[in-house]
């Protein structure tokens, strides 16, 4: 199994419920699908770089997950099929990638409760 990490940006059109559903939706899929999700976040309603479909702004998510690689296939296809969906890219994690991460996710949790 392969490491993943995928980025999607939904329509900022979307309340914060119907956010929430797509998220659960894809994750939903992917578990079901026999990947395990590693590291998930929210990175809430963002300005674009450019507009897409007439929007500036999109709801920003990350999902780190442990997959075959034949789902992605299946996994893009349903994004594609999703009329919620601005954009989306998903990148196979290397060794490297993922150590940095990992450290990234430690030093946060390190800082979080001193900021608390």
């Amino acid at each position: 199994m392969n490491r993943y990490e995928t980025v999607f940006i939904l329509t900022p059109v979307l309340s914060e419920e119907q956010t929430k559903e797509a998220v659960a939706k894809y994750k939903e899929f992917l578990t079901n699908k026999g990947a395990k999700i590693i590291h998930e976040e929210n990175w809430g309603l963002r300005k674009l770089a450019y507009p897409i479909q007439k929007k500036s702004t999109g709801f920003y998510h990350m999902l780190e997950f442990e997959a075959p690689g034949e789902l992605i296939n299946e996994l893009e296809v349903t994004y594609r099929r999703d009329e919620r969906m601005l954009r989306f890219l998903t990148i196979r994690m290397e060794k490297e990638h993922i150590i940095f991460a990992e450290k990234q996710r430690a030093k946060q949790s390190e800082q979080a409760p001193a900021n608390a």
